[in-house]
């Protein structure tokens, strides 16, 4: 298979890629296959599949006293990678995060993906649990995906948790990042999170994927600030189209992300989310028309477990 860094630079033509979320637990992966076919036509070079921590409910036991359990809604990212791999012989980038896992699982997990032939990941330091509002490090796990990044590098050198193992066999994984144009929100300033973008590329990153974005101005301001400090690695636009009213407040809130005025006051006007979709594609399919005149990478699409907009976009680009 094709690292990413190997797609973008050997690409003689602008292509695309996309991210999806495994199918919750119980769910029938045709389902997955089923949506993703139609955009198997245009060609994308990679598929990302993120994954999805650990999550608390409780159970009220005898007595009134309440248990905690764990439990995964959306498991399998792995086997779903393989599974892509295999239907549609597309290269797929699994995302490996810091919270819920130990440095020893993050190591048996990246032995697996490369038994697996999978050399391509995005390294991710991941959300908190649901529920609670600071990302609490795992015991015996990483603080920040710049830590993640250093451990697969080293795996690619050969050097594994356990330096008594003989024979070692180096990985060789393609590592991608996150960066954020408009800044991560736990960053204190745009400078302070440059410093730590620019940590995890020393530490062995090959690319940056951005956060969403609708403001193209932003990701342009960004890759100038990036080139400023000397991060020259490709960095890849992050786009999702915008389908209902409710995403004018969710993604905002979720994403920490700006809605261009010109955007939310169309979608405002739209009296249903059919509507309001014809306008993200739209919104979407202009940014991207700029973003490909301006030679970015690639174009990298959100699709938050639906294939139709993007399929919609791809049918004008490609």
């Amino acid at each position: 298979m094709t690292k990413v860094i190997d797609h973008i630079k050997n690409a003689n033509k602008m292509f695309f890629s996309f991210e999806i979320l495994p199918p919750a637990a119980g769910e029938s992966i045709e389902v997955l296959f089923k949506n993703i076919f139609p955009l198997m036509e245009f060609k994308p070079k990679f598929i990302d599949v993120t994954y999805h921590r650990e999550e608390f409910i409780y159970k009220k036991r005898a007595g009134g006293l309440l248990e905690q359990k764990s439990i995964r809604k959306r498991p399998g990212t792995v086997a779903i990678c393989t599974a892509l791999m295999h239907k549609f012989n597309v290269d797929t980038v699994p995302h490996i995060i810091c919270g819920g896992f130990t440095k020893e699982e993050t190591e048996y997990a990246l032995i697996d993906l490369n038994y697996l032939g999978i050399d391509n990941v995005l390294a991710l330091r991941g959300d908190s649990v649901k529920g609670q509002m600071d990302f609490i490090v795992t015991s015996g796990g990483h603080s920040y995906a710049s830590e993640l990044v250093e451990q697969i590098s080293r795996l690619n050198q050969g050097f594994y948790l356990n330096d008594e193992i003989e024979n070692a066999h180096p990985t060789n994984f393609c590592i991608g990042v996150a960066g954020y144009p408009e800044k991560h929100f736990e960053a204190a300033n745009r400078e302070s999170d440059l410093k730590w973008l620019k940590h995890k590329v020393s530490m062995g990153a090959e690319y940056v994927v951005t956060q969403m974005f609708f403001d193209n101005k932003k990701y342009f301001d960004f890759v100038r600030f990036c080139r400023n400090v000397g991060i020259t690695v490709p960095i890849i636009p992050g786009i999702k189209p915008l389908l209902s009213k409710k995403q004018l407040s969710l993604l905002p809130s979720r994403f920490y992300i700006d809605i261009p005025t010109e955007l939310s006051v169309e979608v405002e006007k739209c009296k249903t989310n059919e509507e309001v979709k014809k306008i993200g594609i739209e919104w979407a399919i202009n940014q991207c028309q700029e973003l490909i005149k301006e030679n970015v990478p690639c174009l990298h699409f959100y699709s938050m477990g639906k294939s139709t907009a993007i399929t919609e976009i791809a049918t004008k680009l490609f």
